[in-house]
């Protein structure tokens, strides 16, 4: 099981330790040290689409009308942190965010 987001993310830091303390075995992959390239996106983006961008975070807000227009892979691959985070996924089973639907898929 993968979880992407950044390390400063109460929201990762929670799903984290929620997961771990669930007896999954979690990798963290934090997407400003280790960007995913446009090849690793394409199954999130075919999953979730733009629900993969978080509408409301400043690094979606400044960016400039031209991006904002973009696709979201143009978006993730100029500021991977505009990603609604946690991503977690294993295998082909994937959710974004977490809420309680995401935590009753993992287990939780």
């Amino acid at each position: 099981m993968i979880l992407y987001g950044i390390p400063t993310c109460d929201t990762c830091k929670k799903a984290l330790k929620a997961l771990q303390a669930a007896g999954h075995d979690v990798t963290f992959r934090d997407l400003r040290a280790q960007p995913l390239t446009a090849a690793e996106w394409a199954p999130f983006i075919a999953e979730f689409g733009t629900r993969l961008i978080n509408k409301t975070s400043p690094s979606y807000r400044s960016f400039s009308d031209y991006l904002k227009e973009s696709e979201a892979e143009a978006q993730l691959l100029a500021n991977p942190t505009v990603m609604k985070r946690p991503l977690v996924a294993e295998g082909a089973k994937m959710t974004l965010g977490w809420d309680a639907d995401a935590q009753a898929a993992w287990g939780l």
